[in-house]
């Protein structure tokens, strides 16, 4: 996982070098159209041009690698991406020294722009990499300067703008090439000791939260093996007060009867409570989802019959607003139903008698979306993502109900996301609240534009 993570940060450091090149290509053909037409600085713009063309079709070549290496399935190694991003900085730097060459070279006040390929060298690949980058940089730039000097190489002056014939003044030239070399060196330096830095913290708060998840781990194996073990002790308690509520080892008096009922009521809100507990820390264990073709009609249909008795007892209408068409997903039947059985036991639990549920789904692009909407007490402004969090309850809601675990929005998050869905509750003008979740469409029955 680790290595796939650095091969993907990889291949976004390719595909930033491969945009930027983009721009540049941009700014060195619109900068040849422009010198002498807005500025009247002579340049050889034919040859800036060609130069224009090749980095074109050079950058496109990689582009189109780089599609292939993201979307041809295949895993390529750190060392095969950092040795393209070492050639690609290389070439730049080749393509600077000639498009410098062209436009002036020592003269050329650009020259300087080397330095951004010594920060992104510094950045991208190892400190010995990047001075490996800036030696090529000062012995590239140093060798046509030096050719110029001594007329093996054609000088092109840059004809109004810089002042000529200090390609041959060699107090300048070494002057120059000295500040230059100390300026990439330096900028290669202090940039690769802040990304070392930087990076040594990453790979602590990395490890950080790789002891995190291994003893988030441990905590939910322990929590699942001692509420396992509670879960049975307490049916079986659960069972002992049944037979006495029920009255079938003797009768009660009344006194006796009230008092076993309180403890037989407990007994299955504990006992609701440790499933509720159980289901989550299940699901955050096993995190893979044993995915079939569900059929969203279905699902809806068990869960309103689920929970249509409580509704009748509280006198609260639940209607369903869809229609006939067959809605599939790529998911577990079993945590969605549960998911939707929760929140339509939420809606009704916070619902006055008297009010009014109603279930819809919409289908939309590469997506349905199933919402609930009651006419309840509603969701206290700010508590809208509070509420999916882990024993989290709002005041209204305990005010409402005494008794409840917490668990269950969050249940539904986790079991939402795990199906890449998303989740989220809010408030209606009208009073009551709405809770709205989305599950993806399989891939094959998205329309194709």
């Amino acid at each position: 996982m680790e290595s796939l993570l650095k091969s993907t940060r990889r291949i976004q450091s390719a595909c930033w070098l491969v945009k930027l090149r983009w721009a540049a290509i941009a700014v060195l053909g619109l900068g040849a159209f422009f010198a002498k037409r807005a500025m009247g600085v002579s340049l050889p713009e034919r040859k800036l041009y060609f130069i224009t063309g090749v980095l074109f079709f050079y950058n496109f070549i990689l582009f189109d690698y780089i599609r292939q290496l993201k979307w041809g399935g295949k895993e390529p190694s750190t060392k095969t991406i950092s040795r393209m991003i070492m050639f690609q900085i290389s070439a730049d730097l080749f393509i600077l020294t000639a498009i410098l060459h062209f436009s002036g070279g020592i003269e050329n006040p650009f020259c300087f722009f080397f330095v951004f390929h010594m920060i992104i060298a510094s950045i991208l690949c190892l400190k010995r990499s990047s001075y490996i980058q800036a030696a090529l940089a000062i012995s590239l730039f140093s060798l046509i300067v030096l050719l110029e000097c001594f007329g093996i190489l054609n000088h092109y002056e840059l004809t109004g703008f810089a002042a000529h014939g200090l390609y041959k003044d060699f107090t300048f030239i070494s002057g120059t090439l000295f500040v230059f070399s100390c300026t990439l060196i330096l900028v290669v330096y202090m940039t690769t000791s802040i990304v070392e830095q930087l990076r040594e913290q990453e790979e602590g708060v990395e490890q950080a939260n790789e002891m995190l998840e291994e003893k988030d781990k441990i905590k939910n194996e322990y929590v699942l093996r001692v509420t396992h073990d509670i879960k049975g002790h307490l049916a079986a308690i659960e069972s002992c007060i049944n037979l006495v509520y029920t009255e079938v080892v003797g009768p009660l008096n009344e006194k006796q009867k009230d008092l076993v009922g309180r403890a037989y009521r407990r007994t299955l809100k504990c006992m609701s409570f440790i499933t509720a507990l159980l289901k989550i820390t299940r699901l955050n264990l096993s995190g893979k989802l044993e995915k079939e073709i569900v059929h969203i009609n279905r699902v809806i249909s068990s869960a309103i019959t689920t929970v249509q008795n409580r509704a009748n007892q509280k006198n609260i209408s639940l209607n369903y607003e869809g229609t006939e068409t067959v809605y599939d997903i790529l998911g577990e039947q079993v945590l969605i139903e549960e998911t939707l059985t929760n929140l339509l036991f939420n809606a009704i639990r916070y619902t006055p008698s008297g009010g009014r549920i109603v279930l819809t789904v919409k289908d939309k692009t590469t997506e349905y979306l199933i919402q609930i909407s009651d006419t309840g007490i509603g969701i206290p402004k700010g508590d809208e993502e509070k509420i999916f969090e882990e024993f989290y309850r709002s005041e209204n809601a305990k005010k409402a109900e005494r008794d409840g675990t917490g668990l269950g929005l969050s249940f539904a998050k986790q079991a939402i996301e795990k199906h890449s869905g998303k989740i989220w509750a809010q408030s209606n003008p009208d009073g009551g609240s709405t809770f709205s979740f989305t599950l993806p469409k399989p891939k094959d029955s998205i329309p194709k534009k």
